[in-house]
């Protein structure tokens, strides 16, 4: 792969897709771009060239390097924070099919470690978990609109039963991110689970309560559903099929965004069904493991 600055706008995009902070996309970029000038200084053409020595030659480099705005040399978390740029680097390299880079230089953790994604084995566990009663049939619609649909939190608790849109197959997002309005895709396991909850529960809990909630989400007392009381059901359900991981709402949008882009959609793609307002404005939620696509392989 040729050593080029196509190579580092792909890799910025990819950082704003999974949702990094900006502060990370720009020194992330900035230090392989770093390491591409110090690649061509040394008449490296192509990132094939590139041994486990050579990281080690461009670290040894990077100690004995002056700083530009003080005296001496550059500081420990700067050059940590190098190095593990570059490990990003080669996880957006493996994912997207570019090749590799070996890296075998043994750092601190990354302070920017990957937020908990589920792999599908535990969406199904999830899944699994949920029985016929009218908490199960909601159950499956909630995991339907937060893993299914991607939808954020405060997104989830804001729909009301008009916003799903059964003939058309879309959710309707009335109240995003910076109040910016979307239609999300349902796959037909989605819109059944939620046709199931709508026509055969929502409509008994209105009726015993007398409500006049129009929320898609009832409690047992016909009132909308809250953060937390979401939150509290998912956890539930976690707990209940086995999943040690810290499991919350968020997590099952990062676990879809990680499957899309493992089944091969496009980072375009996936940011607009995640309701991104560009590539260049997202920030960190979620975040791509290429040891969860390993170990469904």
């Amino acid at each position: 792969m040729e050593i080029n600055v196509i190579l580092t706008e792909g890799f910025e995009k990819w950082l704003n897709t999974l949702e990094y902070a900006p502060s990370t996309v720009y020194l992330s970029t900035r230090y392989v771009d770093d390491f591409f000038f110090y690649l061509k200084s040394r008449n490296f053409t192509t990132l094939e060239e590139v041994t486990p020595e050579t990281i080690h030659d461009y670290h040894a480099c990077l100690q004995t390097r002056g700083n530009k705005r003080r005296s001496g040399g550059l500081s420990p978390n700067y050059i940590t924070s190098n190095v593990n740029a570059l490990k990003r680097f080669n996880r957006y390299l493996q994912v997207t099919g570019r090749g590799t880079l070996e890296i075998t230089l043994q750092t601190p953790a990354d302070k920017n470690t990957p937020k908990t994604i589920l792999d599908r084995q535990e969406i199904k566990a999830l899944y699994r978990v949920t029985d016929n009663t009218g908490l199960g049939y909601r159950d499956r619609a909630m995991l339907g609109i937060y893993y299914g649909c991607g939808l954020r939190r405060s997104e989830g608790t804001a729909l009301d039963v008009k916003d799903i849109l059964f003939k058309e197959g879309l959710v309707y997002v009335r109240a995003g991110k910076g109040c910016k309005q979307r239609y999300v895709p349902m796959t037909g396991k989605v819109k059944d689970d939620l046709w199931d909850y709508v026509f055969l529960i929502r409509g008994k809990i209105k009726s015993r309560c007398r409500s006049k909630e129009e929320a898609l989400f009832l409690s047992e007392r016909g009132k909308r559903l809250g953060g937390n009381q979401v939150l509290t059901r998912i956890r539930y359900l976690a707990g209940r099929a086995g999943i040690s991981k810290t499991v919350g709402i968020h997590n099952l949008r990062h676990s879809v965004a990680s499957h899309l882009l493992q089944s091969g959609l496009t980072l375009e793609e996936v940011s607009r069904f995640l309701g991104h307002s560009s590539l260049e404005s997202t920030q960190i939620y979620t975040h791509l493991s290429v040891e969860t696509n390993q170990k469904e392989d």
